[in-house]
């Protein structure tokens, strides 16, 4: 296990990785937003999920450096009282939750079904293609409307709605890697001791084209949160009992023009930087696994 950890920290990879500013930052970004969510609530001044620790008296309290602001509620307050910091905190929970969730589930669905048509080919190939066709034909955020405004809204069908969306990409990129590597002599050659197609697939072509995955699946984590904090944005997100990112935003841009700017800016700035972050760790493995570039 040393000699693995030795070797890793020896490697062009780590090597291009810590002398990469925009990589660093990234990692740093993402770090401090797992820090937060795991352990911010334990030293947030509020529970913002708790209906009775709310008072209405306290709406709209300005953040502590301005006139009226309240040592208690370090960047103010929004229209139910809760204080902000605590319902970023838990925000951006619900917003991770979310775009780790749909990535994982788009992840397994579309490489599964981008295995299967590639790897087989024929009228299910034919089938699924056209699926995928049809399907990026329209805009993403048209399909999650249509299936959010179909079902209502909730958590877990938010998070189907936008695996819905997302595994279209992972399918048609998983199967253009499987026609190019079914081709190889080393699956000509797993074939010919009698491997059966399964085991083909499952040990020689996926672990062959986990690298497009990879970087797919980082860049598309900040992809979901967006997507989601522009459905909570146009109310047809998550339920208003838990608010994410998105949501405050929405809630605080209703009284934006009223001078009560810190509800709204504060929660974007904050989803800003947590997809700024995610963005930068994308962009260094897509172009440190990019082969052209090498």
């Amino acid at each position: 296990m040393s000699a693995k950890k030795e070797g890793f920290f020896k490697s062009e990879f780590f090597h291009n990785f810590v002398r990469s500013p925009g990589a660093m930052a990234g990692l740093l970004i993402v770090t401090f937003f797992v820090v937060l969510v795991t352990a911010g609530p334990l030293f947030t001044p509020q529970n913002p999920y708790d209906i009775g620790s709310l008072d209405l008296m306290d709406a709209f309290k300005p953040p502590v450096w301005m006139e009226g602001g309240d040592p208690a509620f370090v960047l103010g307050t929004d229209d139910q009282g809760r204080d902000l910091l605590s319902a970023m905190v838990y925000g951006s929970r619900i917003s991770l939750f979310i775009g780790l969730s749909v990535v994982v589930l788009s992840c397994v669905l579309g490489t599964f079904l981008g295995l299967t048509a590639g790897y087989f080919g024929g009228r299910l190939d034919s089938l699924l293609m056209r699926i995928v066709d049809i399907q990026l034909s329209f805009p993403a955020m048209l399909v999650a409307l249509f299936i959010m405004a179909a079902f209502g809204r909730g958590l877990g069908k938010l998070v189907t709605a936008l695996t819905i969306v997302g595994w279209v990409l992972y399918a048609r990129t998983v199967r253009g890697s499987v026609l190019v590597e079914k081709k190889k002599e080393y699956v000509d050659a797993a074939r010919l001791i009698g491997l059966s197609p399964f085991p083909i697939i499952l040990r020689h072509v996926l672990p062959n084209i986990l690298t497009p995955l990879i970087v797919i699946a980082t860049i598309h984590v900040g992809t979901v949160i967006l997507t989601e904090a522009t459905l909570s944005y146009l109310g047809v997100g998550v339920p208003v009992t838990r608010p994410s990112l998105g949501l405050l935003v929405k809630n605080g841009y209703d009284v934006l023009f009223s001078g009560l700017w810190w509800s709204s800016v504060f929660p974007g700035m904050f989803i800003m930087l947590l997809v700024f972050g995610i963005n930068l760790l994308g962009d260094f493995l897509r172009d440190e696994f990019n082969p052209r570039l090498k």
